[in-house]
């Protein structure tokens, strides 16, 4: 399958690269792209495979909810909202499917997706989350994630999906691929590029958001040589004036 990153990814920076589609459960050493919603593609990455719409699916079995990886976050709130389940509010407005959000166990604050993560699918089979090394926006998990199984309580909380929704109304509308850092321990990534005078900067057609500083945004023909620029200065800067090393979030190929 040839996937033109320029359309497909979120931040709207790539060639056109042929990508294998995955329509069975195996073992594969390609990287799985999922919806490329926080990738930074290069110009020459490594072999690629996606999942096909096979493992876009939600079903309740044995008392657990279990969701295909390619399954859309805003699908799985759908669901949750109709069948009246708690604590999958906060994937509301978060783009991307769930095998992505398992992977970097995406959040908003408090709320993220391990809280409520009983296990994974991957080729070996059935892997229980005290079995998996997880922390914040991280985990480590070898082999494909090919289905969530998560815990079910009831309560949709609308008054809950009213607060994230307001939470992310500071995210910037241009091409993006999310946070581009990770928060330091007791600080703001944010706080830290606006402070070395990094937001609303940009290299060429890419540059940290005016709206939200940590959001790497593509103002238009921006490529992957001008994100890498302008992520290795602030990573710099930042260093040089507050002894702080910055981690992405987004993921570099």
């Amino acid at each position: 399958m040839l996937i033109n990153f320029k359309k497909f990814s979120s931040i709207k920076i790539g060639n056109e690269v042929e990508v294998e589609v995955i329509d069975k459960i195996k073992k594969s050493e390609k990287f799985i792209i999922g919806k490329a919603n926080n990738l930074l593609i290069s110009n020459n990455p490594p072999p690629l495979a996606i999942l096909s719409k096979k493992f876009n699916y939600i079903k309740i079995e044995d008392s657990k909810l279990h969701i295909g990886a390619m399954t859309p976050n805003g699908k799985v709130v759908s669901f949750a909202k109709k069948h009246n389940l708690a604590n999958l509010e906060f994937l509301s407005h978060l783009p991307g499917s769930i095998g992505g959000a398992i992977k970097m166990n995406a959040g908003l604050k408090e709320y993220e997706i391990f809280n409520n993560l009983w296990g994974i699918k991957t080729e070996d089979g059935i892997i229980k989350k005290e079995d998996i090394d997880f922390g914040y926006r991280y985990s480590k998990i070898d082999g494909i994630i090919f289905e969530g199984i998560f815990e079910m309580k009831e309560g949709f909380s609308y008054e809950r999906l009213e607060l994230l929704k307001s939470m992310r109304k500071n995210q910037p509308k241009l091409p993006s691929a999310g946070s581009c850092f990770k928060n330091p321990k007791g600080d703001f990534a944010g706080r830290l590029i606006e402070a070395v005078g990094y937001k609303g900067k940009k290299i060429g057609g890419v540059g940290f958001s005016e709206v939200h500083a940590n959001f790497l945004v593509n103002h238009g023909e921006g490529t992957f040589d001008d994100a890498v620029k302008i992520i290795d200065e602030v990573k710099a800067k930042v260093y040089e004036k507050f002894e702080i090393e910055l981690e992405e979030e987004i993921i570099i190929i």
